[in-house]
């Protein structure tokens, strides 16, 4: 017998990341059901700008957030909860750079890995803190249809978001009993500034950010471990991922896969890789003086 759809509005949602893309459609399509919205972002006034401006009953609220930073993730999750007890954490922030990964800056091999990866268990962890005493909530971490089908010229982002496919994959099984949700959204490449200078994998469009948030929705209403965005997309992956290395690359190479991180417009990217490059500059002064 399927499961009664779950309702959104009066729910609780903290969505990190939520100033820009696919975080801030969510949080306009969760705001318009009627959901109470709380923005984390690293640019703490465009979030309280875009909190502001989100449709729906509220309250919304946005707050500056570090997901490489325990302490800062706590306190948005605290300030989140002043709107009412949390219910739902999107773990949408993160960033991709690209290129060879032998080229690669180390500082920017971290800073995906702090971002992408501990910055979703971090905010796991403390969601859970507030999740399990009330044995209800919902955590939706926004991976890729990266983390099932790697990209040559995204090897650390490919990491990262495979890594977040099996995090949720196991969390999904530990918390099984507990009132618990966890699902993993795998959008192909979206039409946000991440893609700036890119190009889709050919016969797959640029999936729009609103796409992406009605999946979202979409999955609190009717829980489910994995999402691909397109959903269309979703038997192609399941049937690669069966294939042995050397057909895969065959599928890469008919979809054009290989050019996805390997031809990029670097002069309309450049504003993108300058803005999550800032953060790493702060990083070598912190090395230099250590």
């Amino acid at each position: 017998m399927p499961k009664s759809s779950i309702a959104i509005g009066g729910r609780t949602v903290a969505i990190t990341g939520g100033a820009r893309g696919l975080g801030l459609a969510t949080a306009k399509e969760l705001a318009s059901r009627g959901a109470r919205v709380a923005i984390g972002d690293l640019d703490g006034d465009l979030a309280r700008v875009e909190a502001a401006a989100l449709p729906g009953p509220g309250p919304h609220a946005g707050h500056p957030l570090d997901v490489t930073d325990p302490g800062s993730f706590a306190a948005f999750l605290h300030q989140a909860a002043e709107l009412g007890p949390l219910d739902v954490l999107v773990n949408n922030a993160g960033i991709m750079p690209v290129g060879p990964f032998a080229r690669e800056d180390p500082l920017v091999t971290r800073r995906q890995i702090e971002i992408n990866l501990l910055g979703v268990t971090t905010g796991a962890r403390l969601a859970l803190e507030r999740m399990l005493p009330r044995r209800t909530g919902h955590i939706v971490n926004v991976s890729s249809a990266t983390g099932r089908v790697a990209v040559p010229g995204e090897a650390v982002y490919s990491a990262t978001k495979h890594a977040v496919v099996g995090f949720g994959d196991a969390l999904r099984a530990e918390l099984r009993g507990t009132g618990i949700e966890v699902s993993t959204i795998m959008p192909s490449l979206a039409a946000t500034e991440l893609a700036a200078g890119m190009r889709p994998p050919r016969f797959v469009p640029l999936v729009r950010p609103e796409q992406v948030a009605r999946a979202i929705a979409k999955t609190l209403e009717r829980p489910r471990l994995e999402v691909f965005v397109p959903n269309w997309g979703t038997p192609l992956v399941r049937m690669t991922l069966a294939l042995p290395p050397n057909a895969r690359d065959k599928v890469r190479h008919f979809f054009r896969i290989e050019e996805v991180g390997g031809e990029i417009d670097v002069s309309r990217r450049a504003p993108y890789v300058e803005r999550y490059k800032r953060p790493v500059a702060a990083d070598e002064h912190e090395l230099a003086r250590d």
